[in-house]
């Protein structure tokens, strides 16, 4: 193949440029007469040394290599539910199945079995449902009907104040909404109101207690046993499992659920003002139900809870505390019990901006990293996995602050994401490895 004066400077070049070679794959002269083998062969194909190193200095380089390597991520803490060590305390969560699992039979956690146990008066939540269930009240801002008390009525003040039980005033001819009455009964947990609703809903203290047995027959509460309508009597026995239940009924009753969710009320034409018994209202999201005891060792809070845990959605509790030692007690237990499921929900870190998680590699020796570009962190329950997944996707400069992919960290029902991108330039190659790598470039 004939040579000009131009492509005869090209090949002395060329060949001032093979003598300062090093050797090739092999040592020595048989390394160069390799590479002269593969130059020659490419000077035949581009028409010469000048349209080689034409060719050599503006063909497409390979693509660089990007190794990238899973983010580690350590699980949050396992929670500590508090359940009481004495007595019984059964629990029951709507709305955290993604967390926390559905509940078993009804409970998702139990401590001290599911034995009738005397429930005192939280036999007044079961006197308030079956009377509004001849008697219903439209919605909390129902008054309803007007219940005007007897003088029959009005002697049970001190025939319940001789038994030492909890009382409300009740003045001759008092009349008050069936709403206000249920209040009256409810809040302060007064006996004299709930044998005279049970009276005037029934017509007489018996014929309730007959209305009682088949409501809650009716209602499945087969566990449930009911002699009055206060719960002073200790016959009046239930289940934790039956009460829970109960719970949940008295919460879809939108009366009734706002009446004993009222902190007090103040009512001059008849007891005058009065207050809840249930002191947790308002404590890790309680908003009722009703209190009970019969003395030391029987106290007793049927509750339920908008428990907030940082989430899309509170949390619906309904539990109940059976045989604690006393009021305070009583209270500390359920506080703690819902306070430790609010604890064991919390953010874990999986991501800062500048972690480092791969590098990117040139045939020519460059070197780039990728890394994070934001923080991240993820809402989870107890020590629930979280899962990393990257994605990549092919940068079109791979420049730095190039986005080269995500990656993803789910744990339960939440995800978060982080973007990788290029941090550092690639330096280009050299003419001199582009005329040494022939079968790196153009795709040989």
């Amino acid at each position: 193949m004939g040579q000009t004066q131009d492509g005869t400077d090209e090949l002395n070049r060329f060949s001032d440029l093979m003598d300062e070679a090093p050797a090739a794959s092999g040592s020595g002269r048989a390394g160069r007469i390799a590479l002269v083998v593969v130059l020659v062969t490419i000077l035949a194909v581009f028409g010469g040394a000048g349209g080689y190193v034409w060719w050599a200095s503006s063909a497409p380089l390979p693509a660089p290599t990007l190794a990238t390597q899973s983010p580690g991520v350590t699980a949050g803490e396992a929670a500590t539910v508090r359940l009481p060590s004495s007595g019984s305390m059964r629990v029951s969560v709507v709305g955290g199945e993604q967390y926390l699992g559905a509940d078993t039979d009804g409970v998702w956690a139990t401590s001290g079995g599911d034995d009738p146990r005397p429930i005192a008066s939280v036999a007044k939540l079961i006197t308030a449902l079956v009377v509004l269930d001849r008697h219903p009240l439209d919605g909390p801002d129902d008054p309803g009907p007007t219940v005007a008390f007897t003088e029959a009525d009005t002697d049970l003040y001190d025939q319940f104040y001789v038994l030492g039980a909890t009382i409300a005033k009740m003045p001759d001819r008092t009349t008050l909404s069936l709403h206000d009455a249920l209040a009256t009964m409810l809040l302060p947990s007064a006996s004299n109101y709930a044998v005279a609703l049970a009276r005037w809903g029934y017509g007489s203290e018996g014929a309730y207690v007959d209305a009682a047995r088949a409501w809650l027959d009716a209602n499945g509460l087969t566990s449930t046993r009911i002699v009055d309508a206060t719960g002073l009597d200790d016959r009046n026995t239930s289940t934790p499992s039956d009460l829970v239940a109960l719970g949940k009924i008295a919460e879809s009753n939108p009366a009734l659920a706002a009446i004993v969710a009222l902190p007090s009320i103040s009512l001059p034409n008849g007891p005058g003002f009065v207050t809840n018994t249930n002191d947790l209202l308002g404590t890790a999201g309680v908003r009722g139900l009703k209190t009970g005891n019969l003395g030391e060792g029987t106290f007793n809070l049927l509750f339920s809870s908008l428990l907030d845990v940082g989430v899309e959605a509170p949390l619906q509790i309904t539990g109940v505390r059976l045989g604690g030692a006393t009021h305070d007690s009583t209270d500390e237990d359920v506080a703690a019990f819902l306070k430790s499921v609010q604890a064991g929900f919390h953010d874990v870190s999986v991501a800062s901006p500048g972690q480092d998680l791969g590098t990117i590699t040139t045939a020519w020796g460059a070197e780039a990293h990728v890394v994070l570009t934001r923080t991240a962190a993820i809402r989870t329950w107890s020590d629930t996995p979280i899962t990393p997944s990257v994605q990549i996707v092919q940068p079109q400069t791979w420049a730095d602050g190039e986005k080269v992919g995500t990656v993803t960290w789910t744990a339960g029902p939440h995800s978060v994401s982080s973007d990788l991108q290029v941090v550092g330039d690639l330096e280009p190659p050299t003419l001199w490895w582009r005329l040494t790598h022939p079968g790196q470039l153009g795709g040989f």
